[in-house]
């Protein structure tokens, strides 16, 4: 199709393990002499998933596997996955950087990478004179680069030191003017790595911006890869979820959040299996619609637990605390039967709590529960740290902010007015 810009055919990528050396002249005259019979290099038929938490039998790897994609002119393609999921050396094998193994890709026109801090610049020259070095790269003349100089600097917000040498620049300042260079030289292809993480929330907001409009109002392409979920929910309609190498899922970016975000399920996060003789917990699990018990900020949260009563109790209390990873309490939800004058007889019971408006901000949380006599005072079961869960921000564009971890306990959407001025 004519709007395809960027497409990706059978794309697999490998890698020897151990000891750079050893062995390799045996390898290469191997491959050599199945190359004059005609035959097909013999280290292709082997090597192990991408798998680096597993122990693996072979010396051989596969990076990336039988990797097949297309993107469409003006499209912003997120790309996400674990670490060593293999999206680094899939952007190394898009930018040229890196040759694959087999396959081929097709694509039109110039292509700008920003995969590391101080990708394609050197260390000796000024800021300005790497913005003219990095333009001849993607085939600018010297009057093209001029013409959009002013914009870039003042983009980056380098102006004082663009004419010191980059070796003198803070990572967050190369970062700046590098991405800066990427998007005003206006490529047809912008590959993003995870870098504009090192930038402040100022040039973070500022990028994202950029790269909505580079595609929207320019009709140029966008790669981006980003352990943040809601930058790439903010900017990706379509994303590729790699997993040990091989793509996973590629299609919509609400379910491809979801697919990132598998691991282990949402079941019981504490299981009492043993005799039971007084009113305990058996089950504690958090209710919510993305797995690996992720929670989407500023959405109701539910908790449910399952109580078992050998007895008939009376005046059953039911409670918890929210608390953080350095079990700090962030807020205390209760239920006393002595309230309602509710008498519980034997048996099984099932509660669930839901908090309509929770203002957790982004982080890892538990619960600590008890269950007790709320006449008595007397504690019948006490859990401590169970049931951990993440929040995160997803599709929440708030001006001027950025998640900085521990910077307060929750958000509070406020109004502003002016009563009196001088």
């Amino acid at each position: 199709m004519s709007n395809i810009i960027l497409k990706v055919e059978n794309l697999s990528k490998q890698y020897r393990l151990g000891v750079i050396g050893t062995g390799t002249v045996k390898d290469d005259l191997k491959r050599w002499w199945y190359g004059v019979r005609g035959k097909q290099d013999p280290f292709k038929k082997i090597g192990e998933e991408n798998d680096r938490t597993a122990k693996g039998t072979s010396n051989y790897v596969w990076a990336l596997k039988d990797i097949n994609f297309e993107v469409k002119q003006g499209e912003v393609l997120g790309i996400i996955g674990k670490n060593g999921a293999g999206k680094s050396t899939l952007l190394k094998i898009l930018s040229k950087i890196t040759s694959p193994t087999t396959g081929i890709i097709k694509s039109k026109g110039t292509v700008a990478s920003l995969l590391e801090v101080g990708t394609g610049f050197h260390a000796e020259l000024t800021g300005r004179e790497n913005i003219y070095l990095n333009g001849a790269i993607l085939g600018m003349t010297k009057k093209e680069i001029a013409s959009k100089i002013d914009e870039i600097i003042e983009f980056s917000g380098c102006e004082r030191y663009i004419d010191t040498p980059v070796k003198r620049y803070s990572s967050g300042m190369t970062v700046r003017l590098a991405f800066a260079v990427a998007a005003f030289l206006e490529p047809d292809i912008l590959i993003i790595d995870e870098v504009l993480a090192v930038g402040d929330a100022e040039f973070q907001k500022k990028a994202i911006g950029k790269m909505q409009d580079i595609s929207r109002g320019g009709g140029r392409t966008v790669l981006f890869v980003s352990h943040d979920m809601n930058a790439i929910s903010i900017l990706t309609q379509r994303v590729i979820v790699l997993k040990h190498g091989k793509v996973c899922y590629d299609g919509g970016t609400d379910l491809a959040i979801k697919e990132y975000l598998k691991g282990e399920s949402n079941e019981v996060n504490y299981l009492f299996s043993g005799d039971i003789k007084k009113p305990t917990i058996t089950h504690v699990f958090l209710d919510t619609s993305l797995p690996n018990n992720v929670h989407e900020y500023g959405k109701p949260i539910s908790f449910i637990f399952k109580l078992k009563l050998p007895f008939k109790v009376n005046n059953l209390a039911l409670s918890f605390q929210i608390i953080d990873e350095f079990q700090n309490p962030i807020t205390h939800v209760w239920i006393i039967d002595s309230q309602n004058n509710i008498k519980r007889e034997k048996g099984l019971y099932e509660f669930k709590c839901e908090i309509n408006n929770p203002k957790l901000y982004m982080g890892e949380y538990s619960l600590r529960i008890y269950l007790s006599d709320s006449k008595t005072k007397d504690r019948f079961d006490y859990l401590e740290s169970v049931c951990g869960f993440k929040i995160q921000m997803m599709k929440t564009e708030r001006q001027d902010f950025k998640w900085n971890k521990g910077a307060c306990k929750y958000l509070e959407d406020a109004t502003w007015s002016v009563i009196k001025e001088a």
